[in-house]
């Protein structure tokens, strides 16, 4: 057997530099086990490289485990849809949306612009009157009686006054029926009293029962009392436009004329001052101010306009064909 001769042994491989770090990799070193937390970092990394892992590690969700591989796998960042997918998953709930209260209107929208003679402080029963009655045109009979009862009783209380008596009024006068109310008597207009004082002067007292019975002798004449006030306007409101309230005046010739034929009919206590107090709350006319929101929204005819162009079409028919027979026969 030859002797065996000792061979030297073989050089070691050289050193590799990486960029990221003076890393060496060594061709005969053993595998590397699993890597540890991603986090982790090896002691001869720089200082700045390891801030910037550690900020970039900051934006990850913090559900995430610790042994996941942050080198090797990307982790989004965390949002509420994927939250609540987990949830989901875990619990065995559907996730619930939350939505924001909602706004409150009221504080967001502006107030209404009214007109100018209601103010902040007037009374909300006023205000609420200016707003749902006061110049909405009205062709019910009864209703207009109701409201050229309270035109007549502006001589001695105002409008809030009024308003907070209209029950009381009501109740007295049965609910302004016109056909009721023709048939009170002296002794019951004596009674008609709130809190032992009289409801209104007796002068007024009176003047309510006798236009009650002259109402009744119009509605036969005219079919209503609603048509024979809507003819003095052609069935139509007068829209004024006045911008400020010192323009809106407290009579006009249009009350004058209706307030003569009245008086020449009976009606008592129906000056031209409360024939145009009783066309504005009936809404004949539109005193409404240009700035008042209640302007534009009261510009629509009334119901009787339509009602009154078919009957006089009717009659014209009626009168024509009438008018044929005659001739025919």
């Amino acid at each position: 057997m030859p002797f065996a001769t000792k061979l030297p042994p073989a050089p070691e491989p050289p050193a590799i530099l990486k960029p990221a770090g003076n890393r060496v990799t060594v061709s005969q070193e053993p595998k590397q086990k699993k890597k540890e937390n991603s986090v982790k970092t090896s002691p001869q990394r720089p200082p700045q490289i390891l801030n910037t892992v550690v900020q970039s590690n900051v934006s990850l969700d913090s559900t995430c485990s610790s042994d996941s591989n942050s080198s090797t796998k990307k982790v989004k960042p965390a949002t509420a849809t994927v939250a609540s997918r987990r949830n989901v998953k875990r619990n065995g709930f559907k996730p619930v949306r939350v939505v924001p209260d909602a706004v409150d209107v009221a504080t967001v929208l502006p107030p209404l612009k009214r007109c100018e003679w209601i103010t902040p402080n007037s009374d909300p029963l006023y205000t609420a009157f200016h707003d749902e009655e006061w110049g909405v045109p009205v062709d019910d009979d009864r209703k207009l009686f109701e409201l050229l009862v309270f035109s007549q009783a502006l001589a001695e209380h105002r409008w809030p006054a009024i308003l907070n008596q209209r029950d009381i009024f009501r109740k007295l006068f049965e609910n302004f029926e016109p056909s009721s109310v023709a048939q009170f008597t002296e002794k019951k207009l004596l009674t008609l009293k709130i809190n032992g004082n009289s409801l209104l002067s007796e002068p007024k007292l009176r003047a309510i029962v006798e236009n009650a019975k002259q109402l009744l002798k119009v509605q036969q004449e005219f079919s209503s009392f609603s048509n024979y006030c809507w003819r003095f306007v052609n069935h139509k409101p007068i829209r004024n436009e006045f911008r400020y309230g010192r323009q809106v005046p407290v009579k006009t010739p249009k009350a004058e004329v209706i307030s003569k034929d009245m008086m020449r009919r009976g009606f008592q206590c129906v000056g031209p001052t409360v024939v145009y107090s009783f066309m504005q709350v009936a809404g004949l006319v539109n005193d409404h101010l240009l700035t008042c929101f209640k302007h534009h929204k009261c510009k629509v005819t009334t119901k009787n306009e339509f009602k009154t162009e078919v009957k006089e079409n009717n009659e014209t028919s009626e009168m024509t064909i009438n008018n044929d027979r005659r001739s025919f026969n």
